[in-house]
């Protein structure tokens, strides 16, 4: 798990990240507990076509403030009961990870709502999206990466620079801009198997 922040003049959020394919209900409630609780999953446009998860709204509808292109929602089709629980919303984040899924696998509407990621990721769209696909990629695990944005315990606001590092720290986590991913991805040809900053340790 790793704080993600993007630019200040952008969205100025920090984001908790982790790879979907290693995410355990222990992780779920620890994202529950210390973020808005609202927990998406960057994708891969191909995965989530071969999965049969259309976006919410067309790109041309979408108005949202950073036109994140927010997919329908999801749960696990078996082994989940409700689907709000840490263990269901684990299970399902798993399965979205899991190359060997099918569309049948999920019902619709659900508890988890995949993100599309745009090609090129942060290198065409410096967001926490494409920063979660990008560094599940780098980390060597599927590419699939569940995101949710931290706020202050306090009063629910969202966490600003000062406050994300200094929860950091506290949590003994390690933190990386989308702006460093950036410069990351620009020296490198593709994706390598070694990140820095502690990205490898999804």
């Amino acid at each position: 798990m790793i704080v993600v922040l993007d630019d200040e003049k952008r969205e100025n959020e920090g984001d908790l990240i982790m790879a979907a394919d290693k995410i355990t209900p222990a992780d779920v409630e620890f994202l529950r507990k210390h973020t808005s609780g609202y927990i998406c999953v960057g994708m891969e446009g191909t995965v989530l076509d071969r999965l049969e998860l259309p976006l919410m709204v067309s790109s041309a509808e979408n108005d949202e403030a950073m036109y994140t292109a927010f997919t329908v929602t999801v749960d696990a089709r078996e082994g989940i009961s409700t689907g709000i629980s840490a263990e269901d919303r684990a299970r399902t984040l798993r399965l979205l990870a899991d190359p060997a899924a099918s569309a049948a696998d999920f019902r619709r509407p659900g508890h988890i709502n995949p993100l599309r990621s745009q090609p090129g990721g942060v290198l065409t769209r410096p967001g926490h999206t494409e920063a979660a696909v990008d560094m599940c990629r780098l980390a060597g695990c599927q590419p699939a990466g569940a995101l949710c944005e931290i706020v202050n315990p306090e009063d629910g606001s969202m966490s600003r620079t000062p406050e994300l590092l200094e929860f950091a720290a506290r949590h003994g986590l390690r933190c990386i801009t989308i702006a460093e991913l950036v410069r990351y991805r620009m020296q490198h040809d593709g994706y390598q198997a070694t990140a820095t900053n502690g990205a490898a340790s999804l």
